[in-house]
């Protein structure tokens, strides 16, 4: 495909649909991390770029350590693909200590290295069935059964993810009559980093591919946050 793609995503997890394939153990639960394997087979492996590792801790790193290691992984990248799993956030450490927000900052920040600038990445949130295969946990769909409106709980992610979401400048409604006046959802590609179930994903990878580049595309019509001190802070 030539693509340069980084995947973020929670290594251990195991809250996720399991997988039943002759090369994975029988002794143990899928992971977020075999999910990872399926992505590179269907894109393929010279293309993309992994996250996390298990037993990384990122409190021990200083800032520059992390702006290294994370600026090295996708600065050549131009999409980043989140996988959302229930247990991505580590609810006993800092935003700010756990990996995932610093690849997605580090993702939609420009990077300089060698006199050479890269752009903003396009960004996906994948999100992955929970143990029971349901997408619930974040994602619903048909939450208004007259206009078929999709609700996701954004509380459930990191806040630089979220604030990225339903962030556009100038958004478009639903006409729908059977929402308030303040609450009518929003239409089209209200967010910069949009959510799409992983069943849709692997249904159609070049197809969600090319949506993402149309988004970035039209990146000015988009209120980024990138900085994730901030992002903490404010919000």
């Amino acid at each position: 495909m030539g693509r340069k793609i980084f995947i973020s995503y929670k290594y251990q997890d195991t809250d996720v649909r399991q997988m039943y394939h002759i090369w994975y153990s029988q002794n143990r639960n899928t992971r977020v991390r075999d999910y990872v394997d399926i992505l590179q087979q269907v894109i393929g492996e010279q293309n993309i770029n992994k996250g996390e590792k298990d037993g990384e801790d990122m409190s021990v790193l200083e800032d520059a350590t992390i702006q290294s290691v994370l600026g090295d992984k996708i600065y050549d990248s131009s999409i980043t693909l989140v996988l959302i799993s229930p247990n991505m956030k580590d609810p006993n450490l800092p935003e700010t200590d756990q990996w995932i927000p610093w690849e997605i900052s580090y993702s939609l920040r420009e990077q300089s290295r060698e006199g050479k600038t890269s752009k903003t990445n396009a960004v996906m949130a994948i999100v992955l069935p929970d143990a029971n295969n349901s997408y619930n946990y974040y994602l619903q769909e048909h939450t208004c059964p007259w206009c078929n409106t999709r609700t996701l709980n954004t509380g459930r992610l990191f806040k630089v993810l979220s604030v990225n979401m339903f962030n556009r400048y100038n958004p478009t409604y639903s006409t729908c009559q059977h929402h308030a006046a303040n609450s009518r959802p929003q239409t089209g590609e209200s967010s910069y980093i949009p959510s799409v179930k992983w069943d849709d994903f692997i249904a159609d990878v070049e197809g969600n591919l090319q949506r993402l580049e149309r988004i970035k595309a039209n990146i000015a019509d988009y209120d980024i946050k990138k900085n994730l001190k901030t992002i903490v802070e404010n919000n």
